[in-house]
């Protein structure tokens, strides 16, 4: 299996991914799924601002990971918040480690000091996969979520990418 940047040519497979995960779950709080052309904007976006877009590609988009500003402001530059969606038949199967390594990579690479993960509380599969790959659960944030007329707990969960007192 290859971890490689996507490219627009993978946009339609992302949103095949994707969509069902905001159409019919709690795992995104997001309700408004992904056209083509928009997926593709949003890939330029990335490109531009330097962050990584990756998709796992056993022979077809099996997943995709990316981040992006944890929160707005040149004070957080350093701290990232990811993303990560795989296909139904790709869990279990190493696709998750293998892209989130890729992603580590590159937060490494560019001075990311943390990533964080922010996972719906009732989310125990990725929860459990966050924590199996050195993710700490830091907070939870009650009712912060909203979808399908219901409100959802977040939980926060970060990884340290540099020694302690990295930050300094």
């Amino acid at each position: 299996m290859s971890i490689r940047p996507a490219t627009d040519q993978d946009a339609a497979a992302i949103c095949g991914l994707w969509n069902p995960v905001i159409a019919e779950t709690e795992i995104t709080f997001n309700s408004v799924p992904w056209s083509v052309p928009a997926l593709r904007a949003l890939l330029a976006d990335k490109a531009a601002a330097g962050h990584p877009f990756l998709v796992a590609d056993p022979g077809g988009v099996a997943g995709f990971a990316t981040y992006g500003p944890f929160r707005a402001g040149v004070g957080y530059a350093r701290t990232m918040e990811h993303t990560i969606i795989l296909a139904p038949g790709a869990r279990g199967r190493g696709v998750g480690r293998a892209l989130m390594a890729g992603l580590e990579a590159h937060a490494r690479a560019a001075g990311v000091l943390s990533l964080w993960a922010g996972i719906v509380a009732g989310n125990r599969d990725g929860i459990a996969f966050h924590a199996a790959i050195g993710f700490e659960p830091v907070a939870r944030l009650p009712e912060v979520g909203w979808k399908f007329d219901r409100c959802y707990d977040l939980v926060l969960m970060r990884k340290p990418l540099s020694p302690p007192g990295g930050c300094r």
